[in-house]
């Protein structure tokens, strides 16, 4: 591990990254002999806190600062100066039809985690707004300090686009019904793959689930164009 940094860093030692480890910054797995066991992770990680030090000096606090956005999906803020991190640009653009991968477990914002007041942020709408989206179950309510993902973000974000139209939640209710008549037809089409004895039983049933709420998506929004030009 020392000989990946070493080039860009000729001073690095064992006992620099036992004191970023020790201050939290850096936790690389241990073996059950104790060893430690650097991933690519790790190795970019310790990269990113050494240049923040040294090109940019700055503190380990703000450092644990941008690694925590990090960690939350978030990028952090700009070496040059941005005052908070920013939600990545691709979980807001929401143009085109999604593939099936964007309904997958592992889909663009998946692993996004907000505070209530960087989705607020971010979506651009007030907390009044947002109240009403989640009494109006568009958006599950979270408790205490629990995270907003990138599906919040993106639901609050176009409820506040629709709501400049007159469109408000109670409004919207509609939608969200026929999303849940739609994830139960899904359903019913794959129930029985989940219920296979192969191995790859479970694993083709969320390749399906996918592929048909992205085939639902394409199918809703081709019928409302449709009907609009008509």
């Amino acid at each position: 591990m020392l000989g990946q940094l070493r080039g860009d860093f000729p001073g690095l030692n064992i006992s620099k990254i036992r004191f970023l480890e020790a201050e939290g910054l850096i936790e690389p797995e241990r073996t059950p002999s104790g060893y430690r066991k650097f991933s690519h992770r790790d190795v970019d990680r310790l990269r990113y806190v050494l240049t923040c030090q040294r090109e940019h000096y700055l503190p380990l606090k703000v450092i644990r600062e941008h690694l925590d956005a990090i960690d939350r999906g978030l990028e952090p803020p700009s070496l040059n100066g941005a005052s908070s991190p920013q939600v990545p640009r691709v979980v807001l653009d929401g143009d085109g039809y999604p593939a099936a991968a964007s309904f997958g477990q592992l889909g663009e914002g998946a692993e996004l985690r907000l505070s209530r007041n960087e989705l607020l942020t971010a979506a651009q709408i007030e907390d009044p707004l947002l109240e009403q989206l989640e009494t109006y179950g568009l958006i599950r309510p979270r408790h205490s300090s629990a995270p907003y993902d990138g599906d919040a973000l993106m639901i609050a974000k176009t409820a506040g686009e629709m709501a400049s139209f007159g469109l408000e939640p109670r409004h919207l209710r509609a939608f969200k019904t026929a999303a849940d008549r739609e994830i139960g037809l899904v359903e019913q089409v794959v129930s029985t793959m989940r219920h296979g004895r192969d191995a790859t039983a479970s694993a083709r049933a969320e390749e399906a689930i996918a592929q048909l709420a992205a085939l639902s998506v394409r199918l809703h929004a081709t019928l409302v164009r449709a009907a609009l030009r008509a």
